[in-house]
């Protein structure tokens, strides 16, 4: 007999990512953010609350570290089945993560978590060896690692969380994460130059980047409260598109020592790597010049420029993004650097 619990019910629930600190229901803004729980059961549902008006939300069911279920979601309210028909009496791992990035052109755009039902009980989960936060553009969101190579169709679909730098660097260390991406958008300016469409301009809000009545509402512009999450490490990978949106690298350089500046008073023991290179290494100089300068100009060592290797042949997934190979490469860059430095992080 199934059993309904309420968010604020289920004992044991880790919340992934930024979120409004409710759980009367647990809304979810940016790329892997979801729910984990440990539940020994025959089954486990959850369900959803959704809208859109261009841009569905699509999201990974994940089961013990397996990817089980990658599934669009529909408007309106729905029951998600994790799984079913399981022997009853394993522990079973459970994450259910939002598989796109928010959507600032779609002021519809909703995603939320409003109960669980099960036959089962929930059980303590082990505590994370790490925690991470990265933040960066349409790489770590994601895009291009769903579709055929040749789709350069811009939608909700070419998104995943799963397959992706992020998530393999955080399983193999196990390390829990946020993320705060955005596709098209870099340090300094977007793509196509513009200037608001900076990742530091947002950093200190919940997800400050969406737009709409509605989002306000939920508390997307609210100032996040850094003592929440404060990370061992955080990744930034940010300067691929300021290398395409301007030919003013002074004013790139000057971003990335402000963001830098900002990052280390929101987060004042984090270990730093400012990564890049996925997608060419265009303005590799002078990213690594504005960190070099940061750390000479504040005296803080605990800040690294990281080269990550470009995209190869045969390693692109769709709209011309690194693909599996790709991350899969970065993301044991990550690991190996990352656990070079565990002696100087922060035990969590």
């Amino acid at each position: 007999m199934l059993s309904h619990y309420q968010m604020k019910e289920i004992p044991y629930l880790r919340i992934l990512g930024r979120t409004n600190g409710s759980l009367e229901p647990v809304t979810l803004f940016w790329t892997a953010s979801g729910i984990e729980l440990n539940v020994k059961a025959t089954e486990i549902w959850v369900k959803i609350r959704s809208d859109y008006d261009v841009f569905e939300p699509w999201v990974d069911v994940i089961v013990d570290g397996v990817l089980s279920q990658r599934l669009m979601v529909n408007k309106g309210e729905q029951e998600i089945c994790l799984f079913r028909n399981m022997e009853r009496d394993k522990v079973r791992n459970v994450k259910l993560l939002r598989d796109t990035p928010a959507f600032p052109t779609d002021e519809k755009t909703l995603l939320q978590l409003l109960e669980v039902e099960t036959d089962g009980e929930f059980l303590p989960l082990e505590t994370p060896k790490l925690r991470l936060e990265v933040i960066g553009d349409s790489i770590t969101s994601g895009e291009g690692g769903s579709g055929a190579g040749e789709e350069m169709t811009w939608n909700s679909f070419c998104f995943n969380a799963v397959d992706n730098y992020t998530y393999m660097a955080a399983k193999e260390l196990g390390a829990v994460y946020n993320c705060i991406s955005q596709s098209g958008w870099g340090v300094f300016c977007s793509w196509e130059g513009n200037e608001q469409q900076a990742i530091p301009l947002y950093y200190e809000q919940v997800c400050g980047l969406l737009n709409g009545e509605r989002n306000k509402q939920l508390g997307a512009m609210e100032k996040w409260d850094f003592q929440k999450f404060q990370p061992d490490v955080i990744v930034v990978n940010l300067g691929t598109n300021d290398g395409s949106g301007t030919k003013n690298m002074d004013r790139v350089g000057k971003a990335v020592e402000d963001f830098l500046r900002k990052l280390r008073v929101c987060n004042p023991e984090s270990y730093i790597l400012w990564c890049y290179g996925m997608l060419g290494a265009e303005i590799l100089p002078t990213l690594e010049k504005a960190v070099g300068n940061y750390k000479r100009k504040t005296g803080d060592e605990r800040v690294e420029f990281v080269k990550l290797p470009d995209t190869l042949e045969g390693e692109f997934g769709s709209r011309q993004h690194p693909g599996h190979r790709s991350h899969e490469r970065t993301a044991k860059i990550l690991v190996e650097k990352i656990q070079e430095k565990m002696t100087l992080l922060v035990t969590p």
